[in-house]
């Protein structure tokens, strides 16, 4: 809404502004509401209004010049801006300039291609008269790319149709080039199909589109039955393959006991496959090439498959379940003793080779212990209280007290008892020798070593060390070796063997101590050494402890033998001997 001056404010800016009244601010509505603003000013407020209009006016250029400052750049992108605007504009008009310049040759070409596009329309005219007459050739061109469609979509039915379609083609007018490559393209899509039908065969397919694509495999007849049945089996195959690729190497146990899952599953369902879809008992079938072979040896070659995987992560380890992977490819074996494919009779010579081997480490590493232990061993201590403690009590296997006066031995002991324990978990009766063999020879390692210390300490000994020495070997020959005479018999029940050999057990001497420790050829570098004693035929009457009764369970010996496995100070107090007596006392062997 404007705001009019009236005659008498106009006559009132007249005489305060005189002649300096400019007749553009009659009409400006800001100046006639400031003029009515300022005529409801008193006198102290007037007065003050020009000094208040100037401090304005001075901020207002500070802010303008603040404005113009912070804002340079965009000024100078404006300036910049309208140049470019201007040259663009230049270019538009030269642009445009020269398109009006070769419009007339444009318009002489288009009247020219509209001549040719009129002779183009009166060729298609009479090619589209010349289709109208021969709808046949039509469909017959289109058979290609309709066969393609089918192959693409699925319509494996629709596209055996075509197929069929275009070898009768072929036959009545196989002269025409046009035919010729209306079934060449038909070929070509043919073996599209094929080839996906395989692919199928390498995913994972159940029992009913085996059989749908084995069905239109033989419609195909582009294999023989024998070659039919070679493709099934390597598609399936490789589907194994891949399924077996998966599994995650890291661990050897983790993927040997999903290799077993996944080939006692997957492999059984290709068996049941191949038995539903081909058939070995048709009387009619006078195939020159024996079928059934190559079933045979396909299997075949799948067992010795996962048998080289079994071997290999078995030579990796898996740690102390042994037993566990065992009972897992005993129960894969006979799922497939079902099928004739039984192979469970591979596996205990495996199992028995990585056993061996597992107690063969073992016993080495425990003979090296015992080596770098003599290394350090010094004869200071006296027999503690426990080396009189009363021996084993009839009926059971405990490990003798004596030897936590010994740490070497008991060191030694413990070491033999863990891989005892470990060998128990999967423990075939054929490795009695082997591991009898094994420990006599890490026995007869131990022994050299008990001479080798003797001759590079003897010149040194004392009475007393002497006296040590002698208990030391007499703990080594009438504590520690009938102790794993009796482990053995433990492991490897005389009475077992003696049923496998076909003779009584009281004949079993007669093989050579089958499965027991020669203590005279350990001991008899020792002879000089040791007290003459009458030497005793070990007996077969010990009972098998399990482990909750205490048998064979080094895990309650290595409580009792862990303050024996450091080296003993070389001075003590009668107090601190006193103290660990004591301790040792409190020691229970469960």
């Amino acid at each position: 809404m404007a705001v009019v001056v009236d005659v008498e404010d106009e006559s009132i800016l007249a005489s305060i502004f005189k002649d300096s009244f400019p007749d553009s601010w009659r009409d400006n509505q800001d100046f006639s509401v400031y003029l009515s603003e300022l005529s409801s000013f008193g006198v102290d407020k007037l007065s003050r209004e020009p000094e208040r209009l100037s401090e304005e006016r001075a901020q207002i250029l500070q802010q303008t010049e603040e404005l113009a400052f912070c804002n340079y750049q965009t000024f100078i992108r404006t300036a910049d801006c309208t140049q470019n605007t201007y040259r663009d504009f230049g270019r538009v008009e030269s642009s445009v300039t020269r398109m009006l310049d070769k419009l007339p040759g444009f318009g002489e070409r288009c009247r020219s291609f509209m001549k040719e596009a009129e002779q183009i329309g009166v060729s298609r005219r009479m090619n589209s008269l010349t289709l109208n007459r021969h709808t046949e050739i039509l469909e017959i061109l289109e058979i290609p790319q309709l066969m393609d469609t089918c192959v693409r979509n699925g319509y494996y039915e629709e596209a055996l149709e075509l197929a069929a379609y275009a070898k009768r083609l072929e036959k009545k007018h196989s002269s025409l080039l046009v035919i010729q490559g209306i079934v060449r393209e038909v070929r070509q899509s043919a073996q599209l199909m094929l080839n996906q039908l395989l692919q199928q065969l390498r995913s994972n397919s159940q029992l009913p589109a085996c059989l749908r694509v084995i069905g239109y495999l033989r419609r195909m007849d582009v294999f023989t039955e024998a070659e039919l049945r070679v493709k099934f089996l390597q598609a399936r195959g490789s589907w194994l393959r891949s399924i077996l690729a998966a599994v995650p190497e890291d661990d050897p146990y983790f993927h040997i006991t999903k290799t077993i899952e996944a080939c006692r599953v997957h492999l059984f369902d290709i068996i049941t496959q191949y038995r539903a879809i081909f058939s070995d008992e048709d009387p009619l079938n006078e195939a020159p090439v024996n079928e059934a072979a190559i079933f045979h040896g396909w299997v075949v070659q799948k067992v010795a498959e996962f048998l080289e995987t079994l071997e290999r992560d078995l030579q990796r380890g898996v740690g102390g379940r042994l037993d566990s992977l065992l009972g897992q490819c005993m129960y894969f074996g006979l799922s497939f003793s079902r099928v004739g494919a039984d192979f469970r009779g591979q596996l205990a010579p495996m199992f028995q080779r990585v056993a061996a081997e597992t107690f063969r480490r073992a016993v080495r590493e425990a003979a090296d212990k015992f080596q770098e232990d003599m290394n350090r061993y010094t004869l200071i201590a006296l027999p503690s209280v426990l080396g009189g403690a009363p021996g084993n009590q009839t009926g059971t296997l405990q490990p003798p007290m004596s030897l936590l006066d010994f740490q070497p031995l008991a060191c030694f002991l413990n070491n033999i008892l863990t891989a005892f324990n470990d060998l128990r978990l999967c423990c075939p009766v054929g490795l009695a020798q082997d591991v009898a063999s094994c420990l006599q020879d890490a026995l007869n390692t131990v022994t050299r070593q008990v001479l080798v210390f003797h001759r590079a300490e003897e010149s040194a000994f004392s009475s007393r060390e002497k006296q040590l020495f002698l208990l030391f070997c007499s703990a080594y020959a009438e504590d520690l070796l009938p102790f794993l005479n009796r482990c053995l018999q433990v492991l490897f029940p005389p009475a077992q063997i003696a049923l496998i050999l076909g003779v009584p057990p009281t004949q079993l001497h007669r093989f050579g101590g089958l499965g027991s420790i020669d203590l005279v050829v350990v001991l008899q570098p020792l002879d000089f050494l040791l007290p003459q004693r009458e030497t005793q035929i070990p007996t077969f009457e010990t009972q098998i402890p399990g482990p909750e009764s205490g048998g064979l369970d080094p895990e309650s010996v290595q409580s009792a033998l862990r303050d024996s496995e450091e080296p003993e100070e070389e001075t003590r107090g009668d107090d601190e001997e006193e103290e660990e007596e004591e301790e040792e006392e409190d020691f229970s062997v469960d």
